[in-house]
């Protein structure tokens, strides 16, 4: 399972880029509005930083305007990659901008019939949100079953993005779920290298390595 990080964030995305273990980026608009900036700029920067895919969201709600801006977009670096909701329009558009070789994020997948359309339309990746489910007391990790299982069985070739998660847990559940990708905020990314029993098993080896240090030093 690939591992995305869902932000606009220079500084995190440097960060978790220096492990060596990013994949791509997500954004949408309110990520960039909360950065601030030009939005192309922006987007341009991180794909200079990251290798991986980076899915920028069009704004326009219908068909026209979302093509119009996807192939825009499509231009701004060859690792860019353009999101558009699930919605008719939406979907017209993931047609469109599919057929003329431009690969499309489709977000806001909710259920399983929504991800078939997404694939159907030539979606290359379809984020559902396990963690809005799971706000409303609907189950976000069989979503993602769900939709890998259908996808096996009909042999749709659209990669299935896990979105909105919410904790470390989640990324252990869709890992096991199947799901292709990951995308997560930097707080999620953080927590997913720390255990307790790492930070104290480290304290320990470098307490006996200071003693051992101590003890050669007073022989000399």
């Amino acid at each position: 399972m690939l591992l995305f990080l869902d932000t606009a964030n220079i500084n995190e995305i440097k960060e978790i880029n220096q492990w060596g273990v990013l994949n791509g980026i997500t954004t949408n608009p309110s990520l960039v509005v909360k950065e601030g900036g030009d939005f192309k700029s922006l987007v341009k920067e991180i794909c200079s930083i990251v290798k991986g895919p980076v899915s920028a969201e069009v704004v326009s709600t219908e068909t026209e305007g979302m093509v119009k801006e996807g192939r825009d977009i499509a231009t701004w670096a060859e690792n860019v990659m353009v999101k558009c909701p699930l919605t008719p329009a939406g979907l017209a558009a993931t047609s469109i901008l599919n057929s003329e070789g431009i690969k499309v994020n489709v977000t806001l997948c909710f259920s399983v019939n929504q991800a078939i359309l997404a694939a159907r339309a030539g979606a290359t990746f379809v984020s559902p949100f396990l963690g809005r489910l799971d706000d409303i007391n609907e189950d976000g990790i069989r979503l993602i079953e769900d939709i890998v299982e259908v996808f096996r069985i009909h042999d749709l070739k659209t990669k299935v993005l896990a979105a909105s998660i919410r904790h470390p847990v989640h990324i252990t559940k869709v890992a096991l779920a199947g799901a292709d990708i990951a995308t997560m905020p930097y707080k999620v990314f953080k927590q997913l290298v720390h255990h307790p029993l790492t930070d104290a098993g480290l304290q320990a080896f470098l307490a006996d390595w200071n003693k051992a240090k101590v003890a050669v030093s007073s022989k000399a």
